[in-house]
């Protein structure tokens, strides 16, 4: 089975090309959605996060405070650190464990935005980057976001560059133009690479 590591920088179009691939029957695996499975009540990872940075990482009902604790971590890059310590390995672990379920299928998609910036590249065999134009980022996310661009902007340079990332893809999707089209070359790559998972 081949195994596919997906990314791209915000507002480029992973999300629909994710659904797209999931219209498509293929297994596709999210990264963030383990990551927020990992701290849910009741996890290790969650105990974790009290014990360093105290109970103002918890919500009244239990639940971690993501918005405390976005703020304490993105203001201190030592603590950032310390967090992803905690969750890093975990996501790692558990992305493996979901792939080796994914036995009735050519290929398997992993969906993970810091795919580069975290060093999961060598869980794949093709890194599939989704692209766009810089100015096309900054719209869509003002779009579906009401961002403020300093905001953007920020998210933006705390992810790797958009040529470092196109210099280490092994397939490129261009949402530049219409949903139609990039739907086509989705559904094109799909062939493609149920080809190459028979090779």
């Amino acid at each position: 089975m081949l195994k596919v590591g997906l990314t791209g920088g915000i507002g480029c179009g992973k999300s629909t090309a994710v659904r797209r691939f999931r219209e498509l029957g293929v297994p596709v695996i999210e990264a963030d959605l383990i990551a927020r499975e990992v701290v849910a009540i009741g996890q290790p990872a969650l105990d974790e996060i009290v014990a360093l940075f105290g109970s103002h990482a918890l919500q009244d009902d239990g639940a971690l405070n993501r918005t405390w604790l976005r703020q304490t971590v993105f203001s201190d890059p030592s603590r950032l650190q310390q967090l992803e310590a905690i969750l890093h390995p975990r996501i790692r672990t558990e992305i493996l464990n979901r792939i080796a379920a994914c036995t009735h299928s050519a290929y398997v998609i992993v969906d993970v935005p810091l795919l580069f910036e975290k060093d999961y590249t060598q869980l794949f065999q093709r890194i599939l980057v989704i692209d766009c134009l810089p100015v096309q980022q900054r719209t869509r996310v003002q779009i579906r976001d009401g961002s403020e661009d300093a905001v953007i902007e920020s998210i933006m340079q705390s992810q790797i560059g958009r040529e470092a990332r196109l210099q280490q893809a092994d397939d490129v999707l261009s949402n530049t133009s219409s949903i139609t089209d990039f739907y086509e070359k989705i559904d094109n790559l799909n062939f493609e690479y149920a080809k190459f998972s028979d090779a």
